[in-house]
């Protein structure tokens, strides 16, 4: 059956032919690892699971790539500020390696919680250092870089087109567009490939041009050409990429080899909270962790980002939640009430309803449509054990485990607990250990226990 994905390339939905006929290779953007990632984060990474395991489910083998940025990313996606690791180890009195690790290490957590397959290669950006070196020398040799008194700089109009994936028409906007911080920059839109390190930056490098370290936008392009070749299938991240680092990816790959990296684009858009942005200062940045310690399983998340399309706005809010918790209580009852049915069904229903869901997921991963036919057969009056067959075959690509039993729902948590829960999470957080303690046993009085585990604190009827 064909496949059918949306391309950013080309703004519309094209028909999906693999460079090889047995193996795609995708690349996807990971995590900068100098926080924990949000709710938001793991959309984009329940999406790219999406992707693979749809890909599989056709036949296909998955050789994915994805990068952990522990260098390079600044503050400002342009070319100013502190880099985003150097800012966290200086605010956490750690240093930038021990900032890595733990966010890592957190992040790898989520995705096991979310049920989340592996990438084949996982890359730092600091296990390949030389490897951006060499890809920035040999930029420079093709006259596509040029060398500041504090970068080196990629130049934007060496090229036929900047930018192809945005609609940003960087004539018209060149003058007061962007900060030039540099000004020995030769066009406004030209960005750092590598940056001369002050004497006393932390994260520094010997390099041709003196101690330095990485540009943001090098690590991709050097690792997805080593681990992938030139030219690969698929490359995926947020829609928060587009304008700059996916632009520059392809800028960079234009310059080395004439080719842009991937044959097809694909974004995952914006979560929203409560009809609006999610930011620290609104008090509304939601961890998986979160989603746990208020009862729920972090696959209940999951199942709720299928109520939308990967390239539509989801708005996120705690009854809609609450909401996702009792239908996947459905689900799963649905599924082992089948599994205990004894009727008889006619094969060619089975096969209508795996060609339905497979044209479904197979047309640009469309999850809503693949889930309301999951739902006829929950609803079914005819309860057999060939449509539980049939559900754990479509869990393959859902990933939601709906063999394993319920665990307990958050409904049967009061929200006076919930609040407790939240206060101690706080103490925790400013270290009154003495405070958190006193919930506990708070808590405890109450009738319920509480469990702290990597994924944030459990809560249990005692």
């Amino acid at each position: 059956m064909d496949i059918y994905f949306y391309n950013t390339l080309t703004k519309k939905k094209e028909k999906f032919i693999p460079i090889d006929s047995k193996e795609v290779k995708i690349y996807s953007c990971g995590p900068t690892v100098y926080k924990d990632a949000t709710i938001g984060n793991m959309r984009t990474n329940i999406f790219q699971d999406i992707l693979r395991r749809t890909l599989e489910y056709n036949g296909y083998k998955v050789k994915q790539a994805m990068n952990l940025t522990d260098v390079g990313h600044l503050v400002s996606d342009g070319d100013e500020g502190e880099d985003k690791m150097i800012k966290s180890a200086k605010e956490e009195h750690k240093t930038p390696q021990e900032i890595a690790e733990h966010y890592t290490k957190a992040f790898f957590e989520d995705l096991k919680a979310l049920n989340i397959e592996m990438p084949e290669i996982i890359c730092k950006a600091t296990d390949h250092i030389q490897d951006m070196i060499n890809y920035v020398q040999k930029l420079m040799e093709k006259g596509y870089a040029y060398e500041t008194s504090t970068a080196i700089y990629f130049d934007v109009s060496k090229l036929d087109k900047y930018p192809v994936l945005s609609n940003l028409d960087v004539e018209k906007q060149k003058a007061g567009a962007r900060v030039k911080v540099d000004p020995e920059k030769r066009n406004p839109y030209d960005f750092a490939l590598w940056i001369k390190a002050p004497a006393n930056h932390i994260m520094k490098w010997d390099s041709p041009w003196g101690p330095s370290y990485p540009g943001w936008h090098i690590e991709c392009s050097a690792m997805g050409q080593k681990y992938l070749g030139e030219q690969f299938d698929i490359h995926t991240g947020g829609i928060d990429l587009i304008p700059t680092h996916h632009e520059n990816e392809i800028a960079q790959s234009k310059g080395m080899c004439g080719k842009i990296p991937a044959r097809y684009w694909m974004h995952g858009e914006y979560l929203l909270i409560n009809g609006g942005k999610m930011s620290k200062s609104l008090g509304n940045v939601y961890l998986i962790k979160d989603i746990v310690e208020r009862g729920y399983s972090p696959l209940v998340y999951r199942l709720f980002t299928y109520t939308s399309h990967y390239r539509n706005k989801l708005n996120f809010t705690w009854e809609a939640i609450e909401s996702t918790a009792k239908s996947y209580k459905r689900l799963k009852s649905g599924y082992q009430a089948h599994l205990n049915g004894s009727e008889q069904i006619e094969e060619s229903i089975i096969d209508d309803y795996a060609q339905r869901f497979n044209s479904a997921i197979n047309d640009d991963l469309n999850m809503p449509l693949a889930m309301s036919v999951v739902w006829e057969i929950i609803r079914s009056e005819k309860k057999s054990p060939k449509f539980a067959e049939l559900l754990l075959k479509f869990d393959t690509v859902m990933g939601l485990k709906i063999n394993e039993e319920n665990e307990e729902q958050a409904e049967e948590i009061p929200e006076e607990i919930l609040k407790l829960v939240e206060e101690r999470k706080v103490a925790r957080e400013n270290k009154n250990w003495q405070e958190s303690d006193r919930l506990r046993d708070l808590i405890n009085e109450k009738g319920y226990e509480i469990k702290d585990t990597p994924e944030g604190a459990k809560i249990n009827k005692k």
